[in-house]
């Protein structure tokens, strides 16, 4: 927002008339510019598209008696150019193109001056006033916002000025500036922290005579000198350490929002005031320990805080980092080996590339050549390398640990799986549950309530003992900081979610842990979610002479080059074996037939390899193996319950939820599987709109519905539950659709999510209760003056450190 004016220096208003001249700055407005804002009822002339975006926003902030007030122009731009050329390019990129009335346009922005929960509200709020903006959401964890905003109204550099005009500085977002920024905080806190720890510690120093010495040991010379040196020694932290404190309580009194800085930085300032004006006189009492201490201590505390959000944070942005820019084209292969290194997004589906050990996949692909092991621990949680052959699909992201491989690009980088859970990322932790929701209503009029209790305290004690007054209202202020309340939600969050996404589980939406806790039926579908989702071995029956083990060695080999589900079945189910088929030929709809030593064998169909027709069970596959019109051997496959699947429903069950499994798969099938399982409720045949109907009737009875789906055909039945989870090797469209992802593809970490959300909110109704009880009993104690400054500032520091150590015990959650 627009700089109030300064007088040193500076032009009068009469210097130029109104009529030639911006009327924010005074420079010349040129001739047919058409920049203007509509002030005190009249289009006033701006020179420049800055002073129009400035004046705007002081309009839009309801301060526009500024300037009918000011008694100069404000400052010019001279050297200092209001809109950034790289926000100006970023201007261009998204509003040059068609920016038609209702065109909705979205972005990431990277916030600098974040302290606590209270600027994440009064962000929202401001920029909620914003002309065009449909949506303004603040992730504390990861110190992004993200923005939608309608094109033809606002632009990235309204949303920027705005900021800056409460105190905030923002950019468009870039991992890697990102992530220089939050260093460079980082080391101004600390320094800022280290400044205040050193102040404290000299002033205690010179104040320790004073609370030991027996009355008249200490003449009045020597108390005055101590005074003066814990004066100079207490300047640096007010004038330094404390900057954050009074910035805050400024940008919020200018947005007309009272945060939990401005009772802070009062706290400081009466201490501080009181102290220095008691120095010049030389009596009264000085509080220069108490404000160095305070000001340690909350800085100690809000320190502790960011190391948690940015602990919790980290996962996500290591999913962010790991696709790499670049990748290594194979142009000529198999005739060449050659590689040419590109742009990681200038990759087309079919192109061949290179990933040699140590590199990160740029692209989902098939691997065409090369055995080796790949670290999917960013992708899925599993930290054991997993070993990967040709044939094998290997997701964007994951790390090629042993041999160089060459890979077959199946979807470019952008829609890769890294990339779809890079957008899904940017979606998490950007709302806030309703329990967030009301901690920060609370915080807000606590603070109001705070003030007002801090003057009544003030003038009781001026009837009752005015010596005291003082003293006891600052401890009123210091003792009541709502840091605890507005710590006691975020920090468990963040710490929640960092433990999940460590175990594989990507929370989404915000109010996954709430909801789930809370749910009363967990529908599943079948297919893909409580069983594999592609065929496996599950019997090989010897037919002839030759045993089960040969049969299979013989039936691997006859697959080795096959990409087919029931050749990977197969493969996957043979121990590793030496044989090799030769002469081979596929014939589709049938089987494979070649040649291992010396002997021509079929594999497929039970015709093709020269069996009967056998009866056919909805949910096996029977592929047979031959050889001179003799069946060696019968191999059963099929979809497979996950390992994990029964004991994962049996604890939602202990919980006393009920368990449905809803599929469009036969009834015969899902019927059997329901049985294995101890479901009860298992509902085959049903199509997209019918399992939709299903939930919304479950709803309608008064259910909390959570859905677990993995298929294009479950989206919309995941969108309409009241909490859902899509499993990471699903379909990209259910993925989108649910409110969670189970990344690592188990489906116990839907169990972990679960006693993830129950531990979590454990936690904050801890954390909240703490809080409460801590002001309940604190504040009145400081208002009936049993506690001193001081005091007060180490409750307060203890009950903030209270809150978040008690939060970050969520990141050690262990397996179910």
């Amino acid at each position: 927002m627009a700089r109030r004016a300064v007088h040193h220096g500076r032009r009068a208003l009469s210097a130029q008339p109104f009529s030639a001249a911006c009327y924010h700055c005074g420079l010349p407005v040129a001739l047919g510019t058409s920049w203007s804002v509509r002030i005190d009822g009249a289009p006033r002339p701006m020179c420049c598209p800055g002073c129009e975006a400035v004046a705007q926003g002081i309009v839009d902030a309801g301060l526009a008696d500024y300037y009918r007030t000011r008694s100069v122009f404000a400052d010019r731009a001279e050297g200092v150019n209001l809109v950034p050329p790289e926000l100006a390019l970023y201007d261009s990129a998204t509003v040059a193109t068609a920016a038609t009335a209702g065109e909705a346009r979205e972005g990431v922005f990277s916030l600098d001056g974040i302290r606590c929960a209270a600027c994440v509200w009064l962000i929202e709020r401001r920029l909620a006033r914003l002309p065009g903006v449909r949506e303004a959401q603040v992730n504390v964890a990861t110190e992004r916002l993200h923005m939608t905003w309608d094109a033809a109204l606002c632009k990235p550099s309204d949303i920027v000025l705005a900021l800056r005009g409460i105190g905030y500085t923002a950019f468009p977002y870039e991992a890697a500036q990102h992530g220089a920024q939050l260093e460079r905080k980082r080391k101004k806190q600390f320094r800022q922290l280290f400044v205040a720890g050193l102040s404290m510690m000299q002033v205690m120093m010179y104040a320790l005579p004073a609370y030991i010495a027996d009355e008249g040991t200490m003449d009045a010379s020597m108390a005055a000198l101590m005074q003066w040196a814990s004066l100079l020694l207490t300047i640096p932290a007010v004038l330094y350490s404390a900057q954050p404190f009074f910035r805050g309580a400024w940008a919020s009194l200018r947005a007309r929002m009272p945060g939990m800085d401005l009772p802070v930085a009062l706290g400081i300032g009466a201490a501080f005031g009181a102290s220095v004006l008691a120095t010049l006189r030389g009596s009264g009492e000085v509080y220069y320990d108490s404000v160095t201490m305070f000001i340690f201590l909350l800085l100690a505390s809000r320190h502790l805080e960011q190391m948690a959000r940015r602990k919790a944070a980290r996962a996500l942005e290591d999913l962010q980092r790991a696709l790499p820019a670049s990748a290594q084209r194979l142009a000529k292969w198999p005739g060449s080996r050659q590689a040419t290194m590109v742009a990681a997004a200038s990759l087309a589906e079919g192109d061949v590339i290179l990933v040699e050990p140590g590199s990160a996949v740029a692209a989902d692909g098939i691997i065409l050549d090369g055995h080796t092991e790949v670290d999917l621990a960013l992708l899925t949680g599993e930290s054991r390398a997993q070993p990967r052959v040709p044939g094998d699909e290997l997701p964007g992201g994951a790390i090629n640990t042993t041999q160089a491989i060459v890979l077959r690009v199946t979807r470019v980088a952008s829609d890769s799986t890294l990339a779809r859970l890079v957008k899904l990322v940017e979606k998490a932790g950007q709302g806030k549950p309703q329990i967030a929701q009301w901690a920060d209503k609370v915080a807000a009029w606590f603070v109001a309530g705070l003030l007002l209790l801090t003057v009544a305290v003030f003038i009781g004690w001026q009837m009752v003992d005015p010596a005291r007054a003082w003293q006891v209202a600052i401890a009123v202020l210091v003792v009541s900081c709502p840091c605890a309340l507005s710590l006691a939600t975020p920090t468990a969050l963040a710490a929640a979610t960092d433990a999940l996404v460590r175990r594989g589980v990507l929370v989404v939406q915000p109010h996954v842990l709430e909801t789930l806790q809370r749910a009363t039926h967990i529908v599943f579908d079948k297919t893909g979610t409580l069983t594999e989702g592609r065929p496996v071995l599950r019997h090989v029956e010897p037919l002839a002479s030759l045993n089960a083990a040969r049969c299979l060695h013989l039936a691997a080999a006859l697959e080795a080059g096959s990409a087919h589900p029931l050749a990977l079945a197969i493969r996957n189910g043979a121990p590793d074996g030496d044989l090799r088929a030769s002469e081979l030929h596929s014939e589709a709809g049938q089987g494979v037939e070649g040649v291992v030593d010396g002997v021509r064998y079929r594999l497929g169909r039970a015709g093709y390899a020269g069996a009967a027709p056998a009866a056919v069970w909805p949910d096996v596959s029977n592929v047979y193996l031959g050889a001179n019109g003799i069946v060696l051997a019968r191999f059963e496959l099929a979809d497979a319950l996950r390992a994990d699947a029964p004991e994962v429903v049996r604890r939602f069950r202990t919980r006393g939820q009920t368990v449905i499994l809803l599929s469009g798969d036969d009834q015969s099938v899902v019927s059997r599987t329901g049985a294995a399982l101890g479901i009860g409720t298992a509902i085959g045949q049903q199509l997209p709109e019918q399992k939709l109907a299903y939930v919304q009737q479950l709803q309608a009875q008064g259910a909390v519905v959570a859905m677990v789906g993995d298929g294009i055909n479950d989206a919309a039945v995941l969108r309409a539950a009241d909490v859902s989870f899509a499993m990471g090797g699903g379909a990209a469209l259910a993925q989108l659709s649910a409110d969670c992802v189970l990344l690592s593809n188990r489906l116990s970490a839907l169990d972990d999510a679960a006693t993830g959300a129950a531990r979590a909110l454990r936690i904050i109704r801890q954390n909240l209760a703490w809080a409460s009880v801590y002001n309940c009993v604190a504040i009145p104690a400081a208002a009936f003056g049993l506690i001193n400054p001081w005091l007060s500032a180490a409750g307060m520091s203890l009950s903030s450190a209270v809150v978040v150590v008690n939060a970050l015990r969520l990141r050690r959650m262990k397996a179910a």
